[in-house]
């Protein structure tokens, strides 16, 4: 899955909020590599585990799962010849303990959550290592039982610890008043008596130590000299006797390497499963049903990061349509209901519960891809287009049917009315490839193209125009406004400011709106691969002899009558008014006016060629007054202005 697909929808914040709901260290990394997959049926047997391990921890007790305490450092010293302490044995046994417990409590639930609890029948016992570390090992110390001659030693070393104490207190009673303190001390291991410095040579023995202050002298009697020498020598066979017992151990638990391999991953597993019903909880979210057809039909969604301050949102594209358009209000939702349906895709694919209403379906994708921000980089000095750009290219080279693609704020960044061309043309060899499309805009061109090309639906961000609040609820079918001039003059905009606003944008409409009218490239509906198909024969001729006539006639400036070529719209059609200072000029198109910038038209019939010396084109682009007359005109006279009708399948 694309890396700047998750990144842009926020899907790390996803992984790091279900590891923080594991409970094991392997838990945690299962949450934080978390992808998502592509395969339907995986993703349904992933869904399945989620579901049943999210009921497991509604209807019943807390599952026991083991902690993995010390495992990770066991499983990577076990068999390098590594020899294991007490505290490692320790963790061993509780590890072993409670994989039993699992194991009981998973086959008592192997009714209610078949799937999870097949987990735990593949684990193993492993009784006999740890009723030997029992035997050996108690409170992180070796027993006495773990072996005889261990026994053994300790029995002498309690009966020579017994001779040094007696010794002591008999010292202690005869130097009391020589002693700084009633107690005796140790140093190095070996036991001493605190004796007053200016005593020191009433008691035989070594010094070992002395006070800071040097009014102490510790003196280790020569009555336990032998003796301590004698303690020494056992608890140095003790320690050797104890190394020989947690070698055996260790033995033991390499020759159940797979065993505790199988059982600790398996663990982590659980673990993981375990974590995603807790976050799946904690958004009150449930499974949806599966298609591979591009089919999103989702009801009450919220998006998961913002799961109970956002308004539900209702969407649905796939069936009828697979292009959707959103318009409305900065501020409104658009983005946020374009992530949100993004990342909850991310989400279902890699196994996890969403929060919708029962009953949704959401489509499997192979890629997701968007171009969502600006992307600007200052290192790289891209501008907000040419990243859009960028963007749109890498979707290129990779957009097919089971694409989804989510593109905010189309034609931005850039001159509105190549931008606008730019998107259309996109938004069509998306539909052609039969990409699943969600892209928002402001521009009225894009909202008219979707509103009259078959596979393409409009939607808005509902506003509530008394209180100039966005509502934050998609409707689908409907075109949005952007309220621009209501929010400007609510924020404080001057109201004269806004009336020369309005003013200069009555003016554009009136001459220049019907510019990117689009009429639309044929798609035969009837065919199910939905492949662009040309308009007729005619139409593709008439785009060759177009870019001829480019470059027969470069500099001309069109004249009344000429049959002229728009690229964008794929479609001929002719001069009824002469170019403006602004470059405009009036085309008539199947009986439609349309101003058209003169850098997009090519000439296709020069007037001179299409009418006789002797016709008068007044006729010809008479107005509404005078179409009375147009029925005089003969078949003849009017040959090159009527344009082929589009073959009965591609109307």
């Amino acid at each position: 899955m694309n890396e700047t697909t998750m990144l842009r929808l926020e899907y790390d914040q996803i992984t790091t909020r279900v590891s923080e709901c594991a409970f094991s260290y392997l838990g945690k990394q299962h949450a934080a590599s978390m992808q998502p997959i592509t395969d339907i049926r995986t993703i349904k047997i992933r869904l399945n585990e989620t579901s049943e391990a999210l009921q497991l921890i509604r209807h019943g007790a807390s599952v026991p799962v083991p902690s993995l305490e010390g495992m990770e450092h066991i499983l990577h010293l076990l068999g390098t010849g590594y020899m294991f302490s007490e505290r490692d044995f320790s963790h061993l046994a509780q590890f072993i303990r409670s994989c039993m417990q699992l194991m009981k409590y998973m086959h008592a639930k192997a009714d209610s959550a078949p799937t999870v609890s097949a987990y735990a029948s593949s684990m193993y016992d492993m009784e006999s290592l740890l009723s030997e570390i029992e035997r050996c090992i108690y409170s992180g110390r070796v027993t006495d039982n773990a072996s005889k001659e261990l026994a053994k030693i300790r029995k002498k070393i309690a009966v020579t610890e017994e001779r040094i104490k007696r010794k002591l207190d008999s010292l202690i009673s005869r130097h009391r008043s020589i002693m700084q303190e009633n107690m005796i001390s140790q140093r190095n291991g070996r036991y001493v008596l605190p004796i007053k410095k200016e005593f020191r040579k009433q008691v035989k023995g070594n010094v070992l130590d002395e006070s800071g202050s040097g009014q102490t002298v510790y003196v280790e009697p020569a009555e336990i000299i032998n003796l301590q020498f004698e303690q020494s020598a056992n608890m140095a066979e003790e320690s050797k006797e104890e190394m020989k017992v947690l070698g055996d151990l260790t033995a033991m638990a390499e020759s159940y390497n797979r065993e505790l391999s199988i059982n600790t991953e398996t663990v982590g597993i659980l673990d993981f499963l375990l974590a995603k019903a807790k976050y799946a909880m904690t958004l009150d979210a449930v499974s949806v049903e599966l298609n591979d057809d591009g089919i999103i039909d989702i009801y009450g969604a919220r998006h998961p990061l913002m799961a109970h301050t956002m308004v539900p949102l209702d969407f649905s594209i796939g069936e009828g349509y697979s292009s959707l358009i959103i318009t409305g209000p900065n501020t409104g939702g658009k983005t946020m209901a374009l992530k949100s349906v993004g990342l909850l895709t991310l989400m279902v694919q890699s196994g996890l519960l969403v929060p919708v209403l029962q009953g949704s379906r959401m489509a499997v994708f192979e890629d997701i891809v968007v171009d969502i921000g600006d992307g600007q980089s200052i290192e790289h000095a891209l501008s907000t287009f040419s990243a859009h750009i960028r963007n749109m290219i890498g979707i290129l080279e990779t957009a097919g049917s089971s694409t989804l693609i989510l593109i905010d704020e189309m034609a931005s960044g850039t001159d509105p009315g190549e931008g606008v061309g730019l998107s259309i043309a996109l938004l069509e060899e998306f539909h052609r490839r039969r990409a699943t499309v969600v892209a928002t805009t402001h521009f009225s061109e894009i909202k008219h193209f979707a509103e009259n090309t078959s596979g393409f639906q409009n939607a808005r961000m509902e506003f509530d125009t008394e209180t100039l609040q966005p509502l934050y609820r998609l409707r689908i079918g409907e075109a949005g406004e952007s309220y621009a001039y209501a929010i400007a003059l609510k924020l404080g905009m001057w109201t004269r400011i806004i009336e020369r606003s309005e003013a200069i944008s009555a003016g554009r409409t009136s001459q220049d709106a019907q510019e990117f009218l689009v009429i639309p490239p044929s798609f035969d509906d009837k065919k199910s691969d939905g492949v662009y198909k040309p308009a007729s024969k005619k139409a593709s001729t008439d785009r060759t002899v177009a870019k001829q006539g480019k470059q027969e006639h470069p500099l001309k400036p069109f004249a009344l009558g000429d049959s002229v070529y728009a690229s964008y719209l794929d479609r001929t059609g002719i001069v009824y008014k002469t170019e403006d200072e602004r470059g405009n000029v009036g085309i008539l198109i199947q009986g439609q006016k349309l101003i058209i910038n003169k850098k997009r038209l090519t000439l296709h019939i020069a007037a001179t060629e299409l009418y006789p010396d002797d016709y008068d084109l007044d006729i010809v682009l008479e107005t509404k007054e005078n179409r009375k007359k147009r029925k005089l005109l003969t078949r003849k006279h009017v040959q090159g202005l009527i344009i082929e009708s589009p073959p009965e399948n591609e109307k």
